[in-house]
């Protein structure tokens, strides 16, 4: 995995994870990224401070979170929620909609959506929360 921060057209920066490079200019060319705070999808890369290990023999600061943890118990409170949830692909909002209107059985899914759909979702009252941590949809895996 590798991390990127990146700034969206409202100058909102953000830090967002992708396997390579060429995920993260796929992403984009196809408009799967979008800012968290105000949903743009006009996002590019923002200048990053490199990332410089600690010493080996340094004292961690106390009281500071652990941030790699926190992010490591997200990914595996996701991974287990995923586990328990139904793979629906693009057709992740369609789902999600009739889930919310009772055209079908209540269930939970996951999927993929576009910026714009996500937001119609939201407006309309319909739960969802973007993943956290990016998957790899089951048809991509080896």
């Amino acid at each position: 995995m590798i991390v990127f921060d990146l700034r969206c057209s409202g100058d909102h920066v953000f830090e967002a994870w992708f396997g390579s490079t060429a995920a993260y200019e796929d992403q984009r060319a196809r408009g799967l990224l979008a800012c968290p705070t105000c949903g743009s999808d006009e996002v590019e890369k923002a200048v990053m401070a490199p990332r410089v290990g600690a010493k080996g023999n340094s004292v961690a600061a106390s009281g500071k979170p652990d941030i790699k943890a926190l992010l490591n118990a997200i990914a595996s409170a996701q991974a287990a929620a995923l586990k328990n949830s139904n793979w629906v692909g693009q057709n992740f909002a369609t789902e999600a909609r009739a889930i919310h209107d009772g055209e079908k059985p209540a269930r939970p899914i996951h999927g993929q959506a576009t910026p714009a759909e996500a937001r119609a979702l939201i407006d309309d009252g319909v739960p969802v929360a973007p993943l956290l941590v990016p998957i790899v949809p089951p048809e991509s895996l080896n």
